[in-house]
């Protein structure tokens, strides 16, 4: 029954829009700019950084708590803490209180894997998606090289079957949310 809870409450909290009310409270709409999602990106450019700053703290926290809590504290595993791992972010994704639009989930994705492992994961994502925008300028590839960065650092420092499994969900997710810029990128070419 515990199962049935974190998950649900996973996905709930996922599901705030955090970002927007937090760019609302200065007076801004992250959907006005941008490419239109409500997440930390749009809320730094519409608000600013100090916006931007406490939107991305607050989606992060906002996956971590949940996940933190089922695998720190209860010691689930196996399947429910996989789906528990995905539902902040199916959450951020598809909000029930956005009319099933979201964000991209990248935060929320960050923050699962501050609740599965504290730091050594998040910082080796933190690492990749950094690098990779930098080089390449395009958030779908930096997305793609940074998930084989993680599962090539989970294979060799943390090779647990949850966490492949989590990956592996993430990965499907975070694809499909950035399918655009990897479809516009082809295109260019």
């Amino acid at each position: 029954m515990t199962e049935y809870w974190l998950l649900l409450t996973a996905f709930l909290l996922g599901s705030l829009p955090l970002s927007v009310w937090v760019t609302q409270l200065a007076g801004k709409d992250p959907r006005a700019v941008g490419d239109h999602n409500p997440g930390a990106t749009n809320a730094l450019k519409a608000g600013g950084k100090w916006v931007g700053l406490a939107a991305l703290m607050l989606d992060i926290a906002k996956a971590a708590a949940p996940v933190g809590l089922a695998y720190q504290i209860f010691g689930l595993s196996g399947p429910w803490m996989a789906a528990i791992a995905l539902a902040p972010s199916l959450g951020h994704a598809y909000s029930p209180f956005l009319r099933f639009k979201g964000g991209k989930a990248l935060a929320s994705v960050l923050g699962a894997w501050i609740g599965l492992t504290l730091w050594d994961v998040p910082l080796v994502a933190l690492a990749g998606i950094s690098l990779w925008f930098i080089l390449l300028k395009n958030s779908g590839r930096a997305v793609v090289l940074t998930l084989i960065g993680m599962a090539i650092y989970l294979y060799f420092a943390r090779p647990e079957p949850l966490f492949f499994w989590v990956l592996g969900l993430q990965a499907i997710l975070l694809v499909w949310k950035h399918r655009f810029e990897l479809i516009s990128e082809k295109m260019e070419k």
